[in-house]
């Protein structure tokens, strides 16, 4: 909300500083809370929630829904200058650039439909965003067309001759203007230039379009950004089969460093959470890797206006280990999205090695581990499943015992009352006859009296059942019967497809998914020849997620440019005409990755997206100057003249629509207050795109349409020739 409240008064700003009226400013600005709430009103219609995706379509709209109001404003300001009445200006500027500015939000709204071809995560977090654009530039487009004209018929008012005031804001406007015009002045005699030298200008341009391509491989590839949510969930692993208290204890010692790194002023609050659920539905749900009362969770959450939280998590991954080397600590995801993009792993990366035997496949996950630990970037490495629980195995003598009169079950059923209690063996309940519950009724030794592997042997054992093989039983303790010895065993088994399955977790810092991936997808394909026969070794986690959706945003940032092409081609009844519109695109695309690059953004589905609607956002003003080229071709018949003209004309709208709509996504660009980032990499390719897609339009479509027309119409025009001597 924060965001599009900035964007909306920022591009309010703008447009009075282009404007000079704040009658047109009023008129335009009222379009962007309509929308907004026609948007909202449709949403929930459909059942959508208010949740971070809506909010951030309807943040991003922000800049685009001023577009088509501008426009039009724009346009009757020109006719009033010319001297029109004002009823007649309104009704000529509005009906002169209702198809283009339809055409226009057409193609803006079109791209977003390869949105609900997609599958998995990516169309549940982008479809809900997809809908709050289109319904908010769907209504900002109907604003345009009946309310924007009906306010400037009452609002606005038409030009007199008479001097401007000396106010400061007069001053400063006609400051403005005089630049304005001066900066228009020198852009028609560049463009003239490069008109006129088309033949050479378009390749080159193009040229460098397609050297910016060369970047993408330094982009690097991330599924979603990170996100600082200001807070942080530490999983701790103590030694395997270590007690709670024992584990109680090694957490305030963790807690203490946490404490140490962490400034107090910049630290709210540290909860703890140890050891397994009560209930077993609970543990169904975990997803943090819990396996039993030496694990836990510490939740640290950190106050406003905080140094970045991966600051003081890089500084514990260092620390901790080394305070503590009989301690497993990794991170696991705090925030929302995060937990969702893992499918409840507690990390991004797993690899996982499923098999009959599952001793040989831990052999091969430590030989896996080691090498993983060389890759840069890759942290938090660890198998998942401990193979060193503690247990104490007991070993019946079945000959001593029958001589006692006992048998094998006799002696498992004492181990099992003194240890667990007698409800396991034999329950018993106790019905209060006052308020009819049934109580438990349990025999326990207490624990204190089992701390010792001698009070283990000193158990007493008694007869089960009264079906023991001798009619009298010696006395006789677990000593006599059994010898104990230490082993140990694996504190959880997991199956997948049936097969046993051994786990290598693994998170990511300071390097893109992408790049780690690949580097573990080497170490991978040397070492699967190595498998037991029958075991199988797959990568799983966010990487596979990322490439399907790499896969299926790029198949629509294609799809997407072919619709915007086909629409265009319906309205102009064209082929010529829309390929020159959509030349701007190459710009574009090479626009996005420049500006990623330059501000350090890796290559995400939120970028993705934003380069999806780029498609629509950056051919709206190449319309509007084709559009506008055309009827000047069709008047003088002259190619270079009319893309001239329309280039001179159009200047101030695209200049205008273009600011706003950077503008408005610059609040989103910067990725401000906890959680900012996820949408950031969106509002910059939407940024750079536009930018470069701008330029473009203003002295690149122009010249193409120079070239293609005015060869076209030479081409006519020696037909034209050739027609008259056959008729002579």
């Amino acid at each position: 909300i924060r965001e599009a409240v900035i964007a909306a008064v920022l591009t309010a700003i703008m447009i009075l500083i282009f404007l000079g009226s704040w009658r047109s400013t009023l008129i335009i600005a009222v379009s962007i809370p309509l929308s907004i709430l026609t948007s909202v009103i449709v949403l929930s219609l459909m059942g959508e929630t208010i949740n971070t995706m809506t909010l951030g379509g309807l943040a991003l709209a922000v800049g685009i829904l001023v577009d088509d109001a501008t426009v039009t404003i724009e346009n009757i300001e020109r006719f009033l200058e010319e001297g029109f009445p004002l009823r007649e200006a309104i009704l000529e500027g509005a009906a002169q650039i209702s198809v283009p500015a339809l055409v226009s939000t057409l193609c803006i709204c079109i791209v977003f439909l390869p949105m609900f071809f997609l599958g998995g995560v990516a169309r549940y977090l982008f479809v809900p965003l997809a809908e709050a654009v289109v319904f908010a530039m769907l209504a900002s487009y109907v604003l345009s067309r009946t309310l924007v004209p009906t306010l400037a018929m009452f609002l606005l008012r038409e030009h007199s001759h008479e001097l401007p005031g000396n106010g400061v804001f007069a001053r400063f406007q006609r400051t403005f203007e005089h630049g304005f015009e001066r900066l228009r002045e020198g852009y028609h005699g560049v463009l003239a230039r490069l008109v006129a030298k088309r033949r050479a200008f378009v390749p080159a341009f193009l040229l460098i379009c397609l050297a910016a391509f060369l970047l993408i491989p330094f982009l690097g590839e991330d599924f979603f950004p990170d996100t600082d949510s200001g807070q942080f969930i530490l999983h701790v692993r103590g030694t395997p089969g270590l007690r709670i208290e024992e584990t109680a204890r090694l957490f305030d010692l963790v807690e203490d460093e946490v404490r140490h790194k962490i400034p107090a002023g910049e630290l709210d609050n540290i909860l703890d959470n140890i050891g397994l659920p009560y209930s077993p539905m609970n543990t169904q749900h975990l997803t943090n890797g819990t396996v039993g009362a030496s694990d836990g969770d510490i939740l640290v959450t950190l106050k406003e206006h905080h140094h970045p939280t991966r600051r003081y998590v890089q500084a514990l991954r260092d620390e901790l280990p080394r305070r503590f080397p009989n301690a497993t600590f990794y991170m696991l995801p705090a925030d929302i999205t995060t937990q969702i993009l893992n499918f409840g792993l507690p990390a991004p990366i797993d690899i996982q090695l499923e098999g009959n035997d599952v001793e040989a496949s831990k052999e091969q996950a430590d030989k896996i581990l080691a090498q993983l630990r060389t890759v840069p970037g890759l942290t938090d490495v660890r198998i998942q499943q401990p193979f060193n629980y503690p247990t104490l195995e007991l070993s019946v003598d079945r000959t001593k015992a029958l001589q006692g009169g006992y048998t094998e079950r006799d002696v498992a059923t004492s181990v099992l009352n003194t240890l667990s209690g007698s409800f396991q063996v034999t329950p018993m309940f106790f019905l209060n006859w006052r308020n009819h519950v049934n109580y438990f009724i349990v025999a326990q030794t207490p624990q204190y009296k089992m701390s010792s592997i001698q009070d283990l042997n000193n158990i007493p054992i008694n007869r089960a059942t009264a079906g023991s093989p001798s009619a009298t039983a010696t006395p006789e303790i677990l000593a006599d019967l059994a010898t104990v010895k230490r082993g140990h065993e694996m504190s959880v088994i997991n199956h997948y497809n049936i097969r046993r399955v051994v786990d290598i977790y693994g998170n990511v810092q300071g390097r893109d998914l992408g790049a780690v991936s690949r580097d573990i997808e080497k170490i991978l394909d040397k070492d699967r020849k190595d498998l037991p026969r029958g075991t199988f070794m797959t990568l799983k986690g966010q990487v596979q997620t990322m490439r399907t959706s790499y896969v299926g945003l790029i198949g629509g940032l294609f799809f997407s440019i072919v619709l915007v092409y086909l629409l265009i081609v319906v309205n102009f009844q064209s082929w010529i005409d829309p390929f020159i519109i959509i030349t701007a695109l190459p710009a574009a695309l090479a626009g996005i990755i420049l500006f990623l690059f330059l501000t350090g953004t890796t290559l995400s589905v939120p970028a993705l997206m934003g380069a999806i609607m780029c498609m629509g956002v950056a051919t709206a003003n190449s319309i509007l100057v084709i559009s506008f080229a055309k009827t000047r071709l069709e008047e003088h018949d002259d190619a270079i003249r009319a893309a001239v003209e329309a280039g001179t004309t159009r200047f101030r709208p695209v200049i205008m629509t273009a600011l706003a709509m950077i503008i408005g996504m610059v609040p989103m660009a910067l990725g401000m207050g906890d959680g900012g980032e996820q949408n950031a990499p969106l509002g910059r390719a939407v940024i750079g795109g536009l930018m470069c897609a701008t330029i473009a339009t203003l002295v690149f479509v122009p010249s193409v349409f120079a070239l293609i027309h005015g060869s076209e119409g030479r081409r006519q025009s020696r037909e034209r020739k050739r027609l008259v001597k056959e008729h002579a």
